[in-house]
């Protein structure tokens, strides 16, 4: 049959947890990666049913989508459902240098997919050595996403974290080999399943089996899979190779524009954004039409002032007074206030340099 490697056979005289858990009748204790989508909820409750006790954790980043003031995040509401303690880690920092430098490339866009899952399941490999489980699960489906899910990538990711043999996917197991856990029978492979592909029938199907009727539609979570941020971050790592967090924040606000190498700016589309960019700008400058109603724009500090004449101008033109002949604009650049007076520039010109 399957013989461990020596990688595995190492792993496994290191930590005995499920021989002891064997001998002392204990349920064995699972880490299972979870976003709150369907799947790794489905992942959940196949653990569950076996008698598994499931800890649950989802990894918080600055490419995520965060759910709205006020609201639980999918993940919360999903766990709290299922009756399973969530844990949070925070991976944007570990995140933002792999996205500057992938090993293994990135998607259509700026997403480096097994780049990024090599450091969650590191991050869960860590969590499990700390509660003291037996194996880490995920919900991914073999073949349901092309460059992150195929055979080969779901290989690749369990060598480079670490967990060889103690990476269990519960819904494709069946097309996969099995883990150590699955050999000693501290896990039923019986009760696993075997789909594959990216239809979504099988897994909603199972849910109704399992009585799990509210869960996410699947909308993609990451934005670095949006081609439009793609091109924000893409201009942003050309030109400030060493940009930090709160920068990549501003890039999921306004309308973007590069208009040279030296300035950049931002503007806001309505009056949630304009309270955003005012109250992150950071070391950016502050642009605002002092006469007429107009939105916040922040543009790059330390420009001079043809430059920032530019900025007013464009400024000018996303306002209520773009038809006017001229426009008075504010520019605030933390030590100073200048009132500049500009005609505002036509749409032509402004989508020259607009990152889109």
């Amino acid at each position: 049959g399957d013989r461990l490697s020596p990688r595995e056979l190492r792993f496994w005289r290191r930590r005995n947890h499920s021989w002891e858990a064997k001998v002392k009748n204990e349920p064995a204790k699972a880490v299972v990666m979870f976003s709150g989508g369907l799947d790794s909820a489905l992942a959940v409750k196949v653990l569950l049913e076996q008698g598994i006790h499931v800890d649950a954790v989802n990894f918080a980043t600055v490419f995520s989508k965060r759910p709205k003031a006020g609201r639980e995040s999918a993940a919360k509401r999903m766990a709290d459902q299922l009756g399973v303690e969530l844990h949070t880690i925070d991976i944007s920092k570990e995140q933002l240098e792999i996205v500057k430098s992938p090993k293994f490339g990135r998607g259509s866009s700026m997403n480096p997919c097994i780049d990024c899952h090599i450091l969650m399941v590191r991050k869960a490999k860590e969590l499990m050595e700390r509660l003291g489980a037996d194996f880490v699960a995920t919900g991914e489906v073999l073949g349901q996403r092309p460059m992150s899910q195929h055979r080969r990538a779901l290989r690749l990711v369990e060598t480079e974290s670490g967990l060889e043999g103690l990476l269990l996917r519960p819904l494709s197991a069946k097309w996969l080999k099995p883990t150590v856990h699955e050999r000693d029978g501290l896990v039923d492979t019986s009760r696993l399943f075997a789909i594959r592909g990216r239809s979504r029938k099988p897994q909603m199907e199972l849910a109704a089996q399992f009585g799990i009727t509210e869960y996410e539609t699947p909308a993609g979570g990451c934005i670095l899979t949006d081609k439009s941020f793609g091109r924000r971050l893409r201009d942003l790592l050309e030109h400030d190779p060493d940009a930090a967090l709160e920068e990549i924040e501003l890039l999921k606000h306004g309308r973007h524009l590069r208009l040279d190498d030296r300035v950049k700016m931002i503007v806001a589309r309505n009056e949630e954004e304009c309270h955003f960019l005012e109250s992150h700008r950071a070391n950016m400058d502050m642009f605002v039409a002092k006469d007429v109603t107009g939105p916040s724009v922040l543009a790059t500090t330390g420009i001079s002032v043809e430059a920032a004449r530019v900025v007013a101008a464009i400024t000018a033109y996303y306002g209520k007074g773009r038809d006017r002949e001229t426009v008075e604009v504010l520019w605030d650049n933390g030590q100073t206030e200048t009132l500049l007076t500009v005609k505002p520039l036509g749409a032509d010109e402004i989508s020259n340099w607009l990152i889109v």
